[in-house]
């Protein structure tokens, strides 16, 4: 039954989801993302342009999907009636506990979070995060790194969201917009994890109150990166890939 609603919702999700996002797709994965990676400092460093990123971190995004919100998205994204009735079936009524040193907790009911090991799992996630990409206006937008004629503003695997832009301006109004379209739908970023990078000036950044943090390297999908646009001593983490 799951195999087969999965087969059903991947249709969808192939032709909802760019080809920016590479998490839990057949044939796709982080070297693919590495690559593009690449290409677009390579072409960035060729045109003389400075780069700069943002990696943005979710705060148990997994956990933080919210029924609600995900059933009214499917059905604005065009999932047929049917689809979603069976996985608001699938989802109805479950109720979780939690055991502590003084024994469990009464049951309670639990109204987010896609289901962990469920394979139907990443693909309501990857709904659910391009439906926050998607409203944010990445596409559209005009921020991002042009290079022969595309433009390109974002990388993503699942959660993992990379932004990238030619200027610190452009790269600030592009976290907003992503920030506040997540909120909208309970997702929140992680400012302590999210972290900045770029090839040329950029000053301190406070958001809620807190400040992001400015790297000169970063740990991208396995291999480590730099500011002056290089992949420093390119090495494959174990269990990253």
């Amino acid at each position: 039954m799951l195999k087969i609603l999965q087969a059903r919702l991947q249709q969808y999700v192939n032709h909802e989801l760019p080809d920016v996002q590479a998490g839990f797709r057949k044939g796709r994965g982080t070297r693919d993302q590495i690559a593009n990676f690449c290409w677009n400092m390579e072409k960035a460093r060729e045109f003389q342009k400075n780069i700069y990123f943002c990696f943005i971190d979710y705060a148990k995004a997994f956990d933080c999907v919210d029924y609600n919100k995900l059933w009214k998205l499917l059905k604005e994204m065009g999932i047929p009636d049917h689809l979603t009735c069976l996985l608001r079936n699938l989802y109805a009524g479950q109720e979780a506990t939690v055991r502590t040193g003084h024994g469990t907790t009464d049951w309670f009911q639990i109204g987010k979070g896609v289901c962990q090991g469920c394979i139907l799992s990443p693909c309501l996630f990857n709904l659910y995060a391009e439906y926050i990409m998607g409203n944010a206006g990445l596409e559209e937008a005009q921020a991002g790194i042009k290079i022969a004629g595309k433009n390109i503003n974002n990388l993503r695997y699942a959660d993992d969201t990379t932004l990238m832009a030619e200027s610190e301006e452009e790269l600030k109004s592009l976290l907003m917009k992503v920030k506040e379209k997540s909120e909208k739908v309970d997702l929140k970023l992680n400012i302590q994890k999210t972290k900045i990078m770029a090839s040329g000036p950029i000053t301190s950044w406070e958001i809620d109150g807190e400040t992001v943090e400015t790297v000169s390297d970063f740990i991208f999908w396995g291999s480590k990166i730099t500011a002056a646009m290089k992949f420093k001593d390119a090495y494959f983490l174990e269990g990253k890939l």
